[in-house]
């Protein structure tokens, strides 16, 4: 095993042929390694779920979010309600990230606690969790395939061509981007059809179909009860507290996600029949740093690791990711630096809806393709 390595290592450092020729490293080429070597490099106790380090981090979470709800309500300052906004929607992105956990069973070992707590965490942010963890569970299987991924797949040019000019302008504009996963959420991206809030919905099986309804009346009861807030407390209280908090969540959503499969400086492979397997798609994934915030939305950001491996707890994702890294070599895209904050991932995304337009019809290899004609 330690000689198999040492010669993976080689290979990804220097990129040589058999003649012995210098290369340059091609992404899509298949790698030297096997996902079974990148397992054996993970310490075993990284994939160890404990349930109550787990709650410790849905209590914190939740903590925070009433108390800036209490705070914001008790000022009602206008100098003080953007700064509640910004950090309650990111409080909520923490939120989501949690049942995300819970989907995946990451959060613990227990399906039980994992779909109680996921409802709870994901309905309270208007998330109907069964339908969002299975469509992801559909992008974790066929992530970086072009026909069959599920989110932030790329447009086929002839799918391109076919959109009318504000669909497309809406796709490729900052910010309306970052403002698509209720639209998804309710009718997909273009050129697949379903609903998450729907079990006849072609995203599930017919097994699926009850924990579909379970969710999406979870999802209705929430909205019933932000409509009785509402009369409560009047809408516009509702709007500040939970309304534009909400907006921010789903920015930082497809902002994350988004830069999770976009946005490199050098052009990432999408794959087609069989040149597509699961570990070729998952090394196109990039990972991020948030600084600061990499800890309240729980290293997120670390995702190479986690696509190739959902089942290891976020807090368990930096090891994990470090003791991977030799074996995955120039695969692994070393994330830029954040300071404090990330402000830099807004020039990448900038950048990147300039540039990532399409991918060939045709082809079982295939990369972004920019539209030289105003979009």
């Amino acid at each position: 095993m330690l000689v198999h390595t040492e010669k993976m290592l080689k290979n990804n450092e220097k990129n040589v042929n058999f003649n012995g020729v210098f290369e340059e490293f091609n992404p899509g080429a298949p790698p030297p390694f096997k996902i079974a070597d990148i397992r054996n490099a993970i310490p075993k106790h990284c994939w160890v779920k404990d349930p109550w380090k787990s709650m410790s981090y849905v209590v914190r979470d939740v903590v925070v979010v009433f108390a800036l709800a209490s705070v914001a309500a008790y000022f009602n300052n206008w100098f003080l309600w953007p700064l509640y906004w910004i950090a309650q929607g990111t409080m909520f992105w923490a939120l989501f990230v949690l049942g995300h956990d819970c989907g995946h069973g990451s959060f613990s070992d227990n399906p039980k606690l994992n779909n109680i707590v996921g409802h709870f965490l994901h309905s309270s942010i208007l998330v109907p969790y069964h339908g969002w963890r299975i469509s992801h569970r559909t992008h974790h299987q066929n992530h970086g395939h072009v026909e069959n991924d599920e989110s932030w797949h790329p447009l086929t040019e002839s799918i391109y061509n076919s959109l009318d000019y504000m669909t497309r302008k809406f796709r490729f504009t900052f910010p309306f981007p970052l403002l698509a996963y209720p639209v998804y959420l309710w009718t997909r991206t273009p050129g697949k059809s379903g609903s998450h809030y729907h079990p006849d919905s072609d995203l599930f099986t017919p097994k699926e179909k009850n924990d579909v309804v379970t969710s999406t009346l979870c999802w209705s009861a929430i909205v019933a009860l932000l409509v009785e807030m509402s009369f409560i407390m009047g809408p516009i209280q509702v709007l500040k507290l939970y309304g534009v908090p909400y907006m921010i969540f789903v920015m930082w959503l497809d902002l994350v996600t988004y830069l999770h499969h976009h946005g490199h400086e050098e052009k990432l492979p999408w794959y087609r029949s069989e040149e597509w397997s699961y570990l070729r798609g998952g090394l196109t994934t990039l990972d991020r740093d948030y600084g600061l915030l990499n800890n309240i939305h729980h290293d997120i950001g670390t995702h190479v690791i986690h696509h190739l491996f959902p089942q290891i707890p976020h807090y368990h994702l930096v090891e994990a990711t470090k003791e991977a890294k030799p074996v995955l070599g120039k695969y692994y895209r070393e994330p830029k630096k954040s300071g404090p904050l990330p402000l830099y991932i807004f020039g990448i995304i900038l950048n990147s809806l300039k540039k990532d337009h399409y991918v060939s019809d045709t082809g079982d290899v295939v990369y972004y393709q920019t539209n030289s004609k105003n979009h």
